[in-house]
């Protein structure tokens, strides 16, 4: 089981918990919704839950919760500049659809 992110992820979130003074790292996480049953959830960790399964990847704590781990295992996550546009992105290899607007996902 693991999730990796990319430099640009991880430098993304280093930057942020400089920035913030706080924080343990990043939380990934999935919760049912949209046009194709699931969305991810992302969120800077400030503490450790209850059943959290911890990975590192380049210096970067990932916690993810035991439920939506089967969803996100092997996931790499990345961080994107478009224009103005910046977000993280995720790929996947547990999905089998996707909505059109790329919100949402389906396993």
């Amino acid at each position: 089981m693991s999730i990796q992110l990319t430099s640009a992820a991880a430098a993304r979130v280093k930057s942020f918990l400089e920035s913030r003074g706080k924080g343990l790292g990043l939380r990934l996480g999935v919760r049912k919704t949209g046009c194709s049953g699931f969305a991810y959830v992302i969120n800077y960790a400030d503490d450790r839950q209850a059943g959290d399964l911890v990975f590192e990847d380049q210096g970067v704590k990932v916690f993810v919760d035991p439920e939506s781990l089967p969803l996100v295992d092997g996931t790499t996550v990345d961080f994107v500049k478009q224009g103005l546009n910046e977000a993280f992105r995720f790929s996947n290899p547990n999905i089998k659809g996707e909505c059109g607007c790329g919100e949402s996902f389906s396993v």
